[in-house]
């Protein structure tokens, strides 16, 4: 079949037979509209229309046909080749709308279903509150400090006027970070020869303030700090806790009690003044606890029985925390002159906030992590 051979009788050729020709035809159509995807017909395509087909390979067959028998081949295999690609594109148009109705009706989406359908979190209220305090000071100049909370000793107690023999630095009071050489004598109850430890105040974040920064230094420090307590409805080993230190040249008692005033109409509304009653801190001096009107009844509910209040207990008053003017002692080891530099710095517990803030009974509630107490908070802008 190399050359034209005018003898060659193109009924006597098996794959060009009238007959042939239909039947591989017919078993194409047939294979066509029995798809039922369009991966199924890719194989039908392939196996009925592809170059190892039964009317491709009847198709090479004519070259080789005597001139006045190829047109009559052609003609036959065209035309059959033509129904079946003509019935394949009807096909796959056919397939394609059915896959486009169909993924239509599956993958459709009910918008009248409530969107809500799997409960949603809440910020934190610790972390609205927190954010909120840090914004009140930045506004007034402040920077917001920070500092690691695995700390030298140095700076959570030597640096802050705490001496070696203070209460403040036994186990009883401090998390004690156990360094390698110490790994050996873990039966022994030591493990305080590292001289690290965790935090128990963000106060070291002042002293690496004082020592990072040229003066004046304003900056507020909020951050965790751990203390050895028991987990109970008041107490918790891991609370949060926020400083402010303020160094300048002249500032006075007078200076501290304005700051404070602001910071409490900020929170909670204008018109709740604040007071100063004697106290001691190693780091400051003079010192003084803070204390706020409280902002429920206002100082209205002392004496009136009928009228007690819950959230002061009829004192008037609200515990914040502790402030003073800043030690001349921690400035010296700072290497500030207390001659020429005075501050003041006070800090209090957030949680404590929270917790008269909005009537927070349990402190274990803040840290549990459920849904359902952070949920009624919302979040804040």
């Amino acid at each position: 079949m190399s050359a034209p051979n005018k003898s060659y009788d193109p009924v006597e050729v098996e794959a060009l037979k009238p007959e042939e020709i239909d039947r591989a035809r017919d078993e194409a159509l047939a294979a066509i509209a029995a798809a039922g995807d369009l991966e199924a017909l890719r194989e039908v395509k392939v196996a009925h229309a592809g170059d190892r087909s039964p009317l491709a390979l009847a198709n090479r067959e004519i070259g080789a046909l005597p001139p006045q028998a190829k047109a009559d081949a052609g003609k036959r295999v065209g035309q059959a080749r033509g129904a079946v690609n003509k019935a394949l594109k009807a096909r796959q148009e056919e397939l394609e709308r059915e896959r486009d109705e169909r993924v239509l009706v599956e993958e459709a989406v009910d918008v009248t279903l409530p969107y809500d359908r799997v409960p949603s979190g809440a910020r934190h209220p610790m972390t609205t509150l927190s954010e909120r305090i840090e914004d009140i000071f930045v506004a007034m100049g402040y920077e917001v400090a920070e500092g690691p909370e695995a700390e030298a000793e140095w700076f959570n107690f030597d640096a802050l006027n705490l001496d070696p023999d203070h209460p403040a630095r036994s186990m009883q009071d401090t998390f004690f970070v156990r360094g390698q050489e110490d790994q050996g004598a873990a039966g022994s109850g030591s493990g305080d020869d590292s001289g690290v430890v965790l935090r128990t105040h963000t106060s070291p974040v002042q002293i690496r303030s004082l020592l990072a920064r040229e003066l004046p230094v304003y900056v507020i420090c909020p951050g965790r700090v751990y203390r050895t307590d028991e987990l109970d409805a008041t107490h918790t080993p891991v609370f949060t806790q926020v400083e402010l230190l303020a160094i300048d040249e002249g500032l006075t008692m007078a200076d501290l009690k304005g700051t404070l005033d602001h910071m409490v109409g900020a929170l909670f509304g204008e018109g709740l003044g604040t007071r100063l009653r004697p106290s001691y801190f190693p780091f400051t001096e003079p010192s003084a606890e803070m204390d706020m009107v409280c902002f429920v009844c206002r100082g209205k509910s002392v004496g009136d029985p009928a009228n007690p209040c819950r959230t002061c207990g009829s004192e008037g008053w609200i515990e914040l925390g502790g402030c003073g003017m800043v030690n001349p002692r921690v400035l010296t080891a700072c290497g500030v002159d207390p001659e020429r530099y005075s501050g003041f710095a006070f800090g209090f517990g957030i949680e404590r906030m929270l917790m008269f803030r909005h009537n927070v009974e349990d402190m274990r509630d803040m840290v549990e992590g459920d849904a359902r107490f952070t949920r009624p908070f919302g979040m804040e802008i």
